[in-house]
C-alpha cells in the first residue's frame, strides 16, 4: 500500500513565507522544507503541508511547494491567476515575501521543526546542501524526476515499522 498525503496548498504558501522570512534562496528554501518535513514526519506522524517529494537533480524537491513557486513565473501546474502571485515574488533564485506569514495556520510542531531545520540547514552552501540530500537513501531508491516513495523516506527512521504500521491504518 503506497501512503499518500493531500497537498494542503494554503498551508504551504505560509511555511513557504516563513522560511523565504529567513531565508530567500529557493534552493535553501526547499530543502529545509525538506528537512523540516523529514523530522515532523518522524516526530509526529505527518507532513507539514503534505507535500509530495521528487528526486530532481539537485536532491529531493517538494514537489507542490515547488509549482507554487513556478507559478510565479507563468510555469507549474497552478493557473496564472493564483493569489500566490500577490504573495512572493521572484527575483532570479530569490523568494521574496510581500507579507508576514500567518503563523496561526501552523502548529507548534510545524513551527518546532522548521525552525530546528533553518537553523541546522540554512546557513550551509549550496554544494553542502546537495551533498547531503543526495546522500539520502530515499532519494537514491527513486530515479531522477521520478516521485520518492513516501515509505523510502519513512525506512531511515529509528522506528519505522511501527510508522508505516500507524500511517497504513489511518
Amino acid at each position: 500500500m503506497t501512503i499518500k498525503y493531500r497537498f494542503n496548498k494554503p498551508k504551504a504558501i505560509e511555511v513557504l513565507l516563513y522560511i523565504t522570512g529567513k531565508y530567500r534562496d529557493m534552493y535553501h528554501a526547499l530543502k529545509i522544507l525538506y528537512f523540516a518535513d523529514k523530522e515532523h514526519l518522524e516526530k509526529y506522524g505527518r507532513l507539514i503541508c503534505g507535500d509530495s517529494y521528487v528526486a530532481m537533480e539537485h536532491g529531493p524537491v517538494p514537489s507542490g511547494t515547488y509549482d507554487l513557486i513556478k507559478s510565479t513565473r507563468g510555469q507549474g501546474v497552478y493557473p496564472s491567476d493564483t493569489d500566490i502571485e500577490q504573495i512572493i515574488k521572484l527575483d532570479n533564485n530569490n523568494i521574496i515575501p510581500q507579507r508576514e506569514p500567518r503563523t496561526q495556520m501552523l502548529s507548534e510542531s510545524d513551527i518546532e521543526c522548521l525552525d530546528e531545520a533553518i537553523s541546522i540547514y540554512g546557513p550551509m552552501s549550496f554544494e553542502d546542501l546537495k551533498n547531503i540530500s543526495h546522500n539520502e537513501p530515499s532519494y537514491k531508491a527513486a530515479g531522477e524526476n521520478d516521485f520518492i516513495p513516501l515509505e523510502e523516506i519513512i525506512k531511515q527512521f529509528d522506528d519505522s515499522e511501527d510508522l508505516l504500521e500507524y500511517l497504513q491504518l489511518t
